[in-house]
């Protein structure tokens, strides 16, 4: 059904329609002892081809505003709630979701982030368990149990939504810099985390 070896899915058949239209299974990255992850909703056409998360435009966006908040893309982990890309860019189902949901579980488990960080409705939505209203909740913070432990979870608005809707980058930005002091980003500048933790 799915290997994992591991922090990457290296194959794996439980969502027929995805398997019809993924080029490639796409992972997460960065370090696997990140303090800040970012969890995205799936892979778009871009991720597709080139097996990375977030490298489209909505990437830039999130790179531009992490390198603002002092924190550099290759310090943090960035993966999806699901790791192939889903026909026409729809939203995953939910037997999608809860198929992939074991590796993202085992990811975050081994990653052992400070803070989980939520971009979006379907990924804020699948790890609370709960409707979501992101826009007017976006920047605050629950703890939920993730796997084995509890973890602070940190609901943020997709970075496409800024580039549509002006008023949601203020909101993006603040999520964004409420993340990088949870994870005790160094204000010195230097744009270095403390990895000492607390």
């Amino acid at each position: 059904m799915g290997e994992m070896d591991g922090l990457c899915v290296t194959d794996c058949t439980r969502c027929p329609a995805l398997v019809d239209s993924r080029s490639q299974i796409v992972n997460g990255t960065g370090p696997d002892d990140a303090d800040l992850v970012f969890v995205g909703e799936g892979p778009g056409a871009q991720e597709d081809s080139q097996g990375e998360p977030f490298v489209g435009r909505s990437g830039s966006v999130l790179d531009d505003e992490l390198l603002a908040a002092g924190l550099e893309r290759e310090a943090v982990r960035i993966t999806n709630c699901v790791r192939c890309r889903p026909p026409e860019n729809r939203d995953p189902t939910a037997d999608e979701l809860e198929n992939c949901r074991g590796y993202l579980l085992q990811e975050i488990d081994l990653v052992d982030p400070e803070v989980i960080v939520t971009l979006g409705k379907v990924p804020t939505e699948h790890l609370l368990g709960r409707s979501v209203a992101v826009t007017n909740e976006a920047g605050s913070i629950e703890e939920v149990r993730l796997g084995e432990r509890s973890r602070r979870v940190l609901i943020c608005v997709h970075p496409a939504a800024t580039l549509y809707d002006r008023s949601q980058r203020d909101t993006f930005e603040s999520a964004i810099r409420t993340a990088a002091d949870l994870a005790g980003v160094d204000d010195s500048g230097s744009g270095q985390t403390r990895l000492d933790g607390f």
